[in-house]
């Protein structure tokens, strides 16, 4: 049976559509709306922890049509709080699929809606900037007040409503002959695949945002990893102060919102961008080689150009020249606002873990032993040499 259903956004723009997925209650569901441009990997956009307090509009026509699968979950369960599409596929085909994506939606307890002109949303998105909406299958005065009454992301700590209560244990599956690397990833919103990459270079321990800095050095990790994550960074709570203390002391790497809390902590200025980044096709120029890399982005908000003391940038978006990568210049550190590990994506940027590796094994070159030392390690070039190996991936 078709429910009619409706978003309204907080300016009093209307989009007329169907209910799919779940009832929400009091059949109002409000969030900040966004749009994302993939053509493919729904699932693992859905999943992505990055996206909690969002409604995610899917550009691309045809959602669907391929299924789920566990092994395509980027996170324990959904975070965003909803879904827009053009066309819901009615059927499945793949050959991987358990079952259909709005089944999924409904167990899943995330609502949505279909048959909006997606088009007309994401072009008034770019016009007007990501703002909060609500959407359902109540009165349209109740959604309306739902839209207006959205607080949206900004100044909002949703890490604390993502980030896994326990530490885990992840075993290595490097398969070069070396001794895999210790990490400790900071778990801001940390997706599946990313914790598969750092697998291949070293044994990684994922622990809770909020873990001290004290706790993260007892482990005597080789390298610290600084997860994506969702929301504002200037509202997570502790994050740059932990950093500051893991600053010096080991290797650190971050990606999306660890590259955002990397540079404020270095003193750097967070912007909120216009509508964000979402997708898998934003081109990115590596300063030091000259090539451009298609990458996978999702984040709203950035570091400010030229505002990082104490680091250079080493990545530009070429769409509207915001900043997408850092390196210390006295520290081993460094960072990237894109995802490299392209969960979905291009595979371009995945040389970026290696980098990581190096890293780490010219720091412990530097101290003399493995976990790490204080100080400038004489093998900072590895973060320098931004060159990818051969066939510009690492893709297994």
């Amino acid at each position: 049976m078709i429910r009619s259903a409706a978003l309204v956004l907080s300016d009093g723009e209307v989009f007329e559509g169907e209910a799919i997925g779940a009832e929400p209650p009091d059949g109002v569901t409000s969030g900040e709306v966004v749009f994302n441009t993939v053509l493919t990997g729904y699932q693992e956009v859905i999943t992505d922890p990055s996206y909690a307090g969002q409604i995610i509009t899917f550009t691309y026509p045809h959602i669907g049509n391929y299924g789920v699968t566990p092994d395509d979950h980027e996170s324990r369960r959904p975070f965003c709080r909803g879904v827009i599409v053009r066309d819901m596929a009615r059927r499945r085909s793949n050959w991987r699929a358990t079952g259909d994506l709005e089944a999924f939606l409904v167990e899943q307890g995330i609502a949505g809606l279909a048959g909006v002109d997606t088009r007309r949303l994401t072009s008034h998105i770019r016009d007007a900037g990501a703002m909060p909406g609500a959407f359902g299958t109540a009165a349209e005065s109740d959604i309306r007040a739902a839209a207006v009454a959205e607080p949206g992301t900004d100044g909002v700590d949703l890490v604390a409503t993502v980030t896994r209560s326990e530490p885990e244990h992840f075993s290595s599956t490097r398969d070069d002959g070396r001794p895999p690397r210790r990490v400790v990833a900071l778990d801001y919103g940390l997706k599946a695949t990313i914790v598969r990459h750092l697998q291949t270079i070293a044994e990684v321990e994922v622990v809770p945002a909020d873990t001290a800095a004290a706790d993260i050095l007892a482990r005597q990790p080789d390298g610290v990893f600084l997860s994506n994550g969702p929301g504002d960074p200037e509202a997570v709570v502790g994050a740059t102060d932990t950093i500051a203390a893991l600053l010096g002391e080991v290797p650190i790497f971050g990606i999306c919102l660890g590259h955002q809390l990397l540079a404020a902590t270095l003193g750097g200025e967070i912007e909120k961008l216009p509508f964000g980044h979402h997708g898998g096709n934003h081109p990115v120029r590596n300063l030091a080689t000259g090539a451009v890399e298609i990458t996978s982005q999702n984040h709203n908000f950035c570091v400010a150009d030229s505002s990082i003391p104490g680091a250079d940038i080493t990545h530009i978006n070429l769409n509207d020249h915001t900043v997408e990568g850092l390196r210390c210049r006295d520290l081993p550190a460094f960072s990237v606002q894109y995802h490299p590990e392209a969960g979905p994506g291009p595979h371009d940027s995945r040389y970026l873990f290696h980098q990581f590796d190096e890293l780490m094994e010219d720091q412990q070159r530097a101290v003399g032993g493995a976990g790490g030392g204080p100080g400038r390690s004489d093998g900072q070039a590895a973060v320098e040499r931004q060159d990818p190996p051969p066939g510009g991936s690492t893709d297994a």
